[in-house]
């Protein structure tokens, strides 16, 4: 049976997990892309929470201390699935096809939405227009959560917005690139 401070530490523990699990996987849905990951990298996200609870409810701010592990996550899963692919690519490839082998690229003519668009990007300039517009944090607090300088967020977010218009089209102001991105977060749990 567990001491007091056990027990409210749980109790703490479990008030900040019913608080903040919904916006965490939402949070790894737009950073990976991948709606089925996005539970499995926040509860991933909010065990390693749990191994350092004493230490996290201590931090000056846990909700941006638990984004950042997500993000972390997602970075690591994104990294393995690019590795992965490479790897496959490289099985696949023809004999004698060296270099010049390359795979097909996506289909022009589909319609690129705000989600795709966003899976384009590199996972900075993906996290800094998600954590900015997608869940209106402040660019100080999107570089808590990332761990960069204010600066970094500016300039990253800055440049992620504009390669969204780049690749979602020209008629595609920022306001709407932004809305777009804000929309996501009412669009349910992931």
């Amino acid at each position: 049976m567990g001491t007091v401070v056990d027990d409210a530490a749980a109790a703490e523990f479990h008030a900040f997990f019913e608080a903040h699990y919904t916006e965490l996987a939402r949070l790894a849905h737009l950073l990976t892309g991948e709606a089925d990951a996005a539970d499995d990298l926040a509860a991933d996200a909010l065990l390693a929470l749990w191994h350092r609870w004493d230490r996290v409810r201590d931090a000056e701010h846990p909700g941006a201390y638990a984004r950042g592990v997500v993000a972390n996550l997602a970075r690591t899963r994104i990294r393995s699935a690019v590795r992965e692919r490479r790897r496959i690519a490289l099985f696949w490839m023809p004999r004698g096809a060296g270099d010049a082998y390359t795979a097909d690229g996506p289909d022009v003519s589909a319609v690129v939405d705000v989600q795709e668009a966003l899976r384009r990007l590199p996972f900075r300039k993906r996290a800094c227009v998600v954590l900015r517009h997608a869940f209106d944090l402040s660019e100080r607090d999107t570089a808590l959560v990332l761990g960069v300088s204010v600066g970094t967020v500016k300039s990253q977010t800055s440049r992620g917005v504009a390669e969204l218009q780049r690749l979602l089209g020209p008629e595609t102001p920022a306001a709407q690139v932004q809305v777009a991105a804000a929309g996501q977060r009412a669009g349910g749990r992931h």
